[in-house]
């Protein structure tokens, strides 16, 4: 496992910020359950020697396996500041989109970060003028601690509900491709249709 972790943090601290503030999501190509959104706040004054450590494998959630995303969900619940999650189901993305959503909950969370971010950084996103002040980081999540420890947070939230929706629609195999589009999960979900948490306003080959 690569130590991928100081080069992250390198670049938040380079904004010559204290408090950093990084969004990202999880589930925003999947075609059933809901859409994570994080948030994750860095005290820079307090991240020194060993408080730093637990970070030193951070990366891009899709860089990680399934054990070394669980390990490093811990790892930055003990280091951060403040975590902020929030979920969005099914029926709202098909209500609202999914693009407007997503921007709406990284608005919202980067207003409840406290103490306010002195730099907010947003994974290719920009989120409009009712957000605070932001970057737009393309790859963020590749680049930057605080936007990383985030997509570690959405993913690990909401592979976590995927397996409990597993266990109420057994058949759909959720907690295999964890809602993604897969040959299997399209069989599936042509055979039986979509489930209760399928994301109807998807425009899927396997709901025709």
């Amino acid at each position: 496992m690569k130590r991928t972790g100081q080069r992250l943090l390198t670049f938040d601290r380079k904004l010559g910020a204290r408090f950093v503030a990084g969004t990202d999501e999880a589930g925003r190509g999947s075609l059933a359950g809901p859409l994570v959104v994080a948030g994750v706040l860095l005290d820079y004054a307090c991240l020194k020697e060993h408080k730093v450590r637990p970070l030193t494998y951070l990366n891009d959630s899709k860089q990680c396996t399934a054990e070394q995303r669980d390990a490093l969900y811990h790892a930055v619940l003990a280091c951060a500041a403040q975590v902020s999650v929030r979920v969005i189901p099914h029926g709202a993305i098909d209500r609202n989109g999914l693009h407007k959503s997503n921007l709406a909950a990284m608005r919202e969370i980067l207003h409840a970060l406290s103490p306010p971010a002195e730099a907010c950084l947003v994974d290719g996103f920009r989120l409009g003028p009712t957000a605070p002040p932001h970057r737009a980081v393309v790859d963020g999540d590749e680049k930057s601690a605080a936007i990383a420890a985030a997509s570690i947070v959405a993913k690990v939230t909401r592979d976590r509900l995927m397996r409990r929706l597993d266990a109420l629609y057994p058949a759909y195999g959720f907690a295999r491709h964890v809602g993604y589009i897969t040959p299997g999960h399209s069989a599936v979900v042509r055979e039986r249709g979509p489930s209760a948490v399928h994301r109807l306003s998807f425009q899927a080959l396997c709901y025709r």
